[in-house]
């Protein structure tokens, strides 16, 4: 079953990579009491991720924040070097980078897309979410791989 709007987040972990290596993290820790833009990408370093949907983010970080938003996170399926590295490429440091190597926040959620035809395996369908207070108060699901409701200027237009 898919996760809609006024759900709460499933509890689970997150992996991020910190000084002294790869760490977990759970949705309470991330999600409460706080205000935060979550954007799903099927993954690191892939095109339409990379070259599209983060750097709409970017450079509209500060318009979010200006709106109430705590924090923007981006999570993936990779794991916590990958995601760690992806952050690096693009010298983020205000938008926090996770992830769900286990694929448990897919399974959880429902926002899943099959790219096992090219290689890519289970992955999270591309998303955008504002959780306030672990629950989902805005949910765009591009119900895929698609980058068409959930660019950041589609987003802003939702908050």
């Amino acid at each position: 079953m898919k996760i809609k709007e006024n759900d709460m987040l499933p509890e689970i972990n997150f992996f991020y990579l910190a000084n002294n290596g790869p760490k977990s993290i759970s949705t309470s820790e991330l999600f409460k009491n706080k205000k935060i833009l979550l954007v799903g990408v099927p993954g690191a370093f892939t095109p339409t991720c990379s070259l599209e949907h983060l750097p709409g983010f970017i450079e509209n970080k500060s318009i979010f924040y200006s709106k109430g938003i705590d924090k923007i996170i981006f999570v993936s399926v990779n794991d916590p070097f990958v995601i760690s590295e992806w952050a690096k490429s693009k010298n983020e440091t205000d938008i926090q980078f996770i992830g769900d190597p286990n694929g448990d926040f897919v399974k959880q959620t429902g926002l899943i897309i099959d790219l096992s035809v090219i290689g890519l395996g289970t992955r999270l369908s591309r998303f955008a979410m504002v959780v306030d207070n672990m629950r989902i108060s805005l949910l765009i699901d591009e119900d895929g791989g698609d980058l068409k409701l959930s660019a950041a200027e589609k987003v802003l237009e939702s908050i």
